[in-house]
C-alpha cells in the first residue's frame, strides 16, 4: 500500500521489498538519500516500486575482515533501512535521479526468488518499531559533546559549516544527518545504522570521529560535507 503520510508502524509497510545493495551507504529514518539510478536492473526496480508501494530497501553487501564488500556481492548484511521514493525525475538519458526518504530499519528474514532482475527479500521491521516514533530518545543525546567534536573535526580539516542551521537542527535530525554524511567506511556506517538508540548513535559518531582524528594526527580525511 502506497501512502502519502508518515507510516505509523510495521503493519503499514510491505513485508517483501526490493533490495538495493550499496557499499558504504547509510539511510536512516526521516532522512533523505539522493540516488542516481542507471543500471537496467535497478531501473526496473524503480519502475516496479513506483507501480506499487514506492518502497526500496537500502542494504550493504557483506564485509570481509578488512571491512570492505566481499567479492561477488552475493551475501548481504542482515540489517538495512527501507525508504520511500518521495522525489524522482527522468534525466533524459535513461537515468532516474531520485530521493529516498528513510522510513524504518529492517532485518532480512530470507531472500525471495521472485524472478526479477533485482533482489527482493522478506523483511522484519518489528525489532525496529521505535523507528516509527519521531525524536524518540532525543533528549538523551549529548549534544554539547557532539557539536564540540564536529567543530574540532571541521577545524582540523579546514572545513566550514552552516552553524546557524546546525544549531537550529533538532537532535534527531542533527545526529542522523551527521551519521549519513560522515566520511567513514562500510563497517562504521553499519554500526551507526544498527545503533540501538539515538543517544547510542551519537556516542558512536563522537567516538569514531575522535578515533579518526587521533589516527591522522588530528585530521580526518577531509571529506565530511
Amino acid at each position: 500500500m502506497a501512502i502519502n503520510r508518515p507510516y505509523t508502524g510495521p503493519s503499514e509497510l510491505a513485508p517483501i521489498i526490493p533490495l538495493f545493495p550499496l557499499e558504504g551507504a547509510l539511510l536512516l529514518p526521516r532522512c533523505q538519500l539522493p540516488l542516481n539510478i542507471f543500471e537496467p536492473r535497478y531501473l526496473a526496480m524503480v519502475d516496479a516500486a513506483l507501480a506499487g508501494s514506492r518502497l526500496i530497501g537500502i542494504v550493504q553487501p557483506a564485509l570481509d575482515a578488512a571491512g570492505h564488500a566481499m567479492a561477488g556481492g552475493a551475501a548481504l548484511l542482515p540489517v538495512g533501512c527501507v525508504g520511500r521514493i518521495t522525489e524522482i525525475a527522468e534525466s533524459g538519458d535513461g537515468r532516474y535521479v531520485m530521493n529516498l526518504s528513510g522510513v524504518a530499519r529492517f532485518r532480512i528474514v530470507a531472500e525471495v526468488d521472485a524472478g526479477t532482475p533485482y533482489r527482493q527479500a522478506h523483511v522484519d521491521y518489528e525489532p525496529f518499531r521505535n523507528d516509527f516514533t519521531p525524536n524518540l530518545g532525543a533528549e538523551a543525546v549529548d549534544r554539547g559533546t557532539l557539536l564540540r567534536t564536529l567543530a574540532e573535526y571541521l577545524d582540523a580539516n579546514r572545513l566550514e559549516a552552516d552553524w546557524e542551521s546546525i544549531k537550529d537542527a533538532p537532535n534527531e535530525a542533527l545526529v542522523n544527518a551527521l551519521a549519513m554524511m560522515a566520511p567513514f567506511g562500510p563497517r562504521e556506517k553499519q554500526a551507526l545504522l544498527e545503533a540501538p538508540s539515538l543517544a547510542a548513535r551519537a556516542e558512536m559518531l563522537i567516538a569514531v570521529t575522535q578515533m579518526s582524528m587521533a589516527r591522522t594526527g588530528g585530521e580526518g580525511d577531509g571529506s565530511l560535507q
